[in-house]
């Protein structure tokens, strides 16, 4: 991502959330809380990929043009099929599936998704040149142990009685709180080596 496509990121977003806030502020009912809050999680995801993507320096955009394309292609078709798959999902469970064989085939039906967008990054880092592969390989460690180290302690915390924190959403929030953290170590680590 570019500067440029970085600053557009972070403008779309912070409008975006702005806009959801007015509506719910000055038009109470226009927005269903699931509406609310699925569109101000993309504002917020916009703001932040577009404030790494500013920080990152050129070295961590060292692929080739041609490897940049395969891996959009690759990786977003996926993602919109993930998203498209979470919201109806939720929908359909919250309403109309009763079965529990079929709720679990519908809670589990963005999984494939996720997992072709997994296979997208694993083909990108192995298809980078070397400098490139350290910085991702770096970043994704680093995201893991902190994310698994965090996960660990409210465990720890969830066992003594300290917190109490729902099973589901616990678990939901791993995978992209490991991609968050990737994002914000890639960074860091990107700096290191430019």
């Amino acid at each position: 991502m570019n500067r440029f496509a970085a600053r557009v990121c972070i403008a779309l977003g912070a409008f975006q959330l702005v806009a959801v806030l007015a509506l719910r502020a000055w038009m109470p009912g226009l927005l269903s809380d699931f509406a609310g809050g699925l569109l101000s999680g993309v504002s917020v995801a916009l703001v932040l990929a577009g404030m790494l993507a500013r920080h990152l320096p050129e070295a961590a955009h060292s692929a080739t043009p041609a490897l940049r394309r395969r891996y959009l292609r690759e990786f977003l078709p996926p993602m919109a099929g993930y998203v498209v798959a979470i919201l109806g999902s939720v929908w359909l469970l919250k309403q109309h599936v009763e079965d529990p064989s079929l709720r679990a085939l519908v809670a589990l039906a963005p999984v494939p998704f996720v997992a072709l967008a997994m296979r997208a990054i694993v083909r990108h880092i192995r298809d980078t040149d070397e400098m490139q592969r350290r910085i991702e390989v770096e970043s994704v460690s680093f995201a893991t142990v902190l994310v698994s180290l965090a996960y660990f302690a409210a465990g720890l915390l969830q066992a003594a009685k300290v917190i109490d924190i729902p099973s589901s959403a616990a678990m939901i929030w791993v995978f992209p709180l490991i991609c968050l953290t990737y994002g914000i170590a890639k960074v860091f680590i990107s700096r290191r080596f430019a």
